[in-house]
């Protein structure tokens, strides 16, 4: 088995809210990988005393204990207990009804002799690459799949200059109409302080000797394939088995900072935190 493992912050002079980690049992026949992409909060009150990397922390720390532990859980059942777990280390202090409350995307993927299963709450991607060199990109299609006044809202920031008030107005305004859709019906889901959340994740489960390798990427990473167009999934893929996850970070860094912003490449943040697992089995 090989693993690999690298992530990076957008922004040196801020904390990496992504987390990642692979766990193994003793006997070596099984594993557990989990990964989470915390969202940046805003600059103004968000209800909580914590920062996104203290709840990133505790929420990975949970789901690799409990995924590796509790076989006898399903993995949505897993994330259900790992976000209670973690609401209640703040409950008495912070106000988990905010919705800006601390949270994250979460991939996690269990595997042992017999089978892989797999979870994707939000917009971080796993792929799983089968025994004959085909790979599955499995996604959560909510983000990027918003009601049509949310296209009409940023389409119009992405016709306006970089910099200009016109821009930052309608900016806040896009912002704005996809923050109403935040854990809403009709709108997308993230981990923050309802275990209910977990019945929406994508899951599946596929016999063990049908997959050659998984990769889980934030959206750090997957701007690769889905923003600059470097690539495909399969040839993502072939990527981290060749040179590895920070030769993917790396080649989003060069094009990102080769590229402006703009209708080709749209993207809020000019560097994000990226994070990549790539796991051959």
């Amino acid at each position: 088995m090989r693993i690999e493992l690298a992530t990076e912050p957008g922004d040196p002079g801020r904390p990496n809210e992504d987390y990642a980690s692979v766990a193994l049992p003793a006997s070596g026949k099984g594993g557990t990988l989990v990964l989470l992409d915390g969202v940046t909060p805003p600059a103004d009150d968000y209800g909580c005393l914590h920062s996104v990397p203290w709840f990133t922390a505790r929420l990975g720390g949970a789901l690799s204990e409990l995924s590796g532990s509790r076989r006898d859980l399903s993995l949505r059942e897993v994330l259900g207990a790992a976000i209670a777990r973690t609401a209640e280390a703040h409950r008495p202090t912070c106000d988990l009804s905010h919705s800006r409350t601390p949270q994250a995307t979460v991939v996690l993927v269990r595997w042992d002799e017999e089978r892989v299963e797999h979870l994707v709450l939000s917009d971080s991607a796993l792929l799983v690459e089968a025994a004959d060199g085909t790979v599955r990109a499995v996604l959560d299609e909510r983000l990027a799949a918003l009601p049509p006044e949310i296209d009409r809202l940023r389409a119009a920031v992405r016709a306006l200059p970089d910099g200009s008030p016109e821009r930052a107005a309608a900016a806040r305004e896009y912002v704005a109409g996809v923050e109403a859709l935040r854990n809403a019906e009709g709108g997308f889901f993230t981990a923050a302080a309802d275990p209910d959340v977990a019945r929406r994740a994508v899951c599946g489960t596929r016999p063990r000797a049908e997959v050659r390798g998984v990769a889980a990427l934030t959206d750090g990473a997957t701007r690769w394939v889905d923003r600059f167009g470097a690539g495909t999934w399969t040839e993502c893929v072939a990527l981290l088995r060749k040179a590895g996850p920070q030769e993917l970070i790396d080649r989003v860094r060069a094009l990102e900072s080769g590229q402006r912003s703009g209708p080709s490449a749209p993207r809020g943040k000019v560097h994000d935190d990226a994070a990549v697992v790539f796991v051959e089995l």
